[in-house]
């Protein structure tokens, strides 16, 4: 059993710091075998892991989440980190939830509260610490999620920090932080962190900016603000939409060097099922590193 715990305990020791891609399970049009392409391209990277996200709000394929887990394990001999959200959920169903997971062979898990679907009422499980608790109790490696720039629904900096104490102390051995534009943001954060007595590693989760669209709903979604840079190249290539593209994986690839010099526990990029986003994200990280 290789644990995300054991890969950054590790990582530490030769001083290092894991990088890992995140993809999201089929849903829509994309198919099983397309997930295993994306997913090989990714292994090809030599990534520390790869998570596979859960459907939010209740849509898209759930069950696959774990199917994928699988596949990149059994297929790539590359960690994967299951997804598992909690609002919702009973006894009965995280118990489900578990034994789905060993069964697939899945050892490692982010725990995280998830979007009420609609008029979903809350269940047994309320937040996310709760879940880790209960995976944690299971034997899983557990990981949870952290907001550098604070939950959408906390806007209060300590109660944020308050929370990330409390989920380590539920059981999660690691972190991977909710999507940031600006790491001045996060290295706030993280020194907030650590004199709070918070020793997880914390992964800075970067996610490159494609288009005018996707950024305004990221924005809407997570709370994240846009520094001036990213607002000057959404003006300057608005009606370029190639140009932006390349500009947002550009600014994404300086923000993860950026991020690798000042030491970070861990880099962790969400790919988007989007190859290329990877292979410029590794290709900039080691060119740094040669240089």
């Amino acid at each position: 059993m290789t644990t995300i715990r054991s890969i950054y305990r590790t990582a530490r020791a030769c001083g290092r710091r894991p990088v890992s891609f995140e993809i999201f399970p089929p849903k829509g049009d994309l198919t099983l075998d397309v997930a295993h392409d994306v997913a090989g391209q990714l292994a090809e990277l030599a990534p520390d892991f790869i998570s596979v996200t859960y459907s939010a709000g209740g849509s898209g394929n759930k069950r696959a989440t774990a199917d994928v887990a699988q596949m990149i394990q059994r297929d790539f001999d590359v960690p994967a980190v299951a997804h598992l959200t909690c609002v919702g959920a009973t006894e009965e169903s995280l118990a489900r939830a578990a034994d789905d997971l060993r069964a697939h062979g899945i050892d490692n898990v982010l725990a995280l509260r998830g979007d009420a679907a609609g008029a979903d009422e809350p269940g047994t499980y309320r937040y996310a610490r709760d879940l880790i608790s209960r995976l944690a109790e299971e034997g899983f490696c557990v990981g949870a999620a952290a907001y550098p720039e604070g939950h959408i629904a906390c806007d209060d900096a300590r109660a944020n920090i308050e929370h990330l104490k409390q989920k380590q102390d539920a059981g999660a051995s690691f972190f991977v932080t909710q999507l940031f534009f600006d790491n001045e943001f996060f290295y706030r954060f993280w020194e907030a962190a650590l004199n709070a007595g918070v020793t997880a590693p914390i992964a800075c989760g970067i996610m490159p900016f494609l288009g005018k669209a996707q950024i305004q709903r990221m924005v809407f979604m997570c709370g994240a603000s846009l520094p001036s840079p990213v607002v000057k190249l959404l003006a300057r290539f608005e009606d370029r939409p190639d140009d932006l593209r390349r500009a947002g994986i550009e600014y994404a690839c300086a923000q993860l060097v950026d991020l690798d010099a000042h030491g970070v526990d861990g880099l962790h990029v969400y790919t988007m099922n989007q190859p290329d986003i990877a292979r410029a994200s590794m290709a900039a990280l080691r060119a740094a590193w040669r240089a």
